[in-house]
């Protein structure tokens, strides 16, 4: 009997992950196609290969049979892909929300590249969250949690929201009240904003009357050069913490807001491929993650 690879690649995926639509994502195929050609190689066969339970599947007596043979078969191909991979450049293609990509994460590639001098780094940054559909990416570092199946989402710790300003008008801030009395510089798409702030500090947050910006890493550059005070992660402004452009200037004096922001997020089948292991526990061993 001849077979298309295709519907045995349908099959193992959907044997391998219980789910159609995980499948789907996986092979960059729609749920509706996935389960065509399972059902197209159930009829070549003459066999029920799944058992349907609702948006969730489960093999059959005949499907179990089948996988014993074609999962060894597909990790013999991968082990075979990935050994010669490995002899040419290793390339890992990273996506990442801009702030995060230009704050944090491209100041510490130099650490990852000094370790791994073999793999070569593809960064884009943009907003949008990478579906993995096409293949062009291989990780993403995305705000906010996503909510896309068929991926592996691994959380990057807590970070920490407080009042940043430029070092000049750090004595004229002893305390939250203080702030209604300057200009506070705001994030358009932060999940935490100033009313949050004020809020979780006892206080009612004044009428916008600062500048706006879209991104954390604009408004993190309006506050160094004096532009008013920004609310902003230290996890993105270290830098500037650091080498003292930026002071965060109620420490000790006002209630931080704490939360999780940034995810690493993968599909499945991704975690096979030796460069993103190496990234993955990386970023977790710079973040000190548990």
């Amino acid at each position: 009997m001849q077979l298309n690879l295709s519907l045995l690649k349908a099959f193992e995926a959907a044997a391998r992950s219980g789910s159609f639509n995980e499948a789907a994502t996986e092979l960059h195929l729609s749920a509706s196609a996935v389960s065509h050609a399972i059902r197209k190689l159930e009829n070549l066969l003459g066999a029920s290969l799944f058992e349907r339970e609702g948006r969730r599947v489960k093999l059959s007596a005949d499907g179990i049979a089948l996988m014993r043979h074609v999962g060894p078969a597909f990790d013999d191909l991968r082990r075979g892909l990935e050994t010669v991979s490995l002899r040419g450049p290793k390339v890992l293609r990273v996506h990442a929300a801009p702030s995060f990509a230009a704050q944090w994460l491209t100041p510490r590639l130099p650490r990852f590249l000094a370790s791994h001098a073999d793999i070569e780094i593809r960064l884009s940054a943009g907003v949008d969250y990478t579906r993995f559909a096409n293949d062009e990416f291989d990780v993403d570092i995305v705000y906010g949690r996503p909510t896309q199946e068929g991926v592996i989402v691994l959380p990057l710790g807590e970070e920490t929201v407080t009042p940043l300003c430029a070092p000049k008008f750090a004595s004229l801030v002893r305390r939250p009240e203080d702030l209604l009395h300057h200009a506070l510089i705001d994030s358009d798409n932060k999940k935490v904003r100033w009313p949050d702030w004020f809020a979780a500090n006892g206080l009612t947050a004044p009428p916008p009357h600062g500048m706006r910006f879209d991104r954390s890493f604009l408004a993190i550059s309006a506050a160094v050069n004096g532009l008013g005070i920004a609310l902003e992660s230290t996890r993105l402004a270290e830098k500037e913490i650091a080498n003292g452009s930026l002071v965060p200037i109620l420490a000790g004096q006002a209630r931080d807001i704490r939360y999780v922001g940034h995810f690493l997020v993968f599909p499945r089948v991704a975690l096979r491929r030796q460069p993103l292991q190496l990234f993955r526990d990386w970023i977790s061993a710079e973040l000190q993650l548990g």
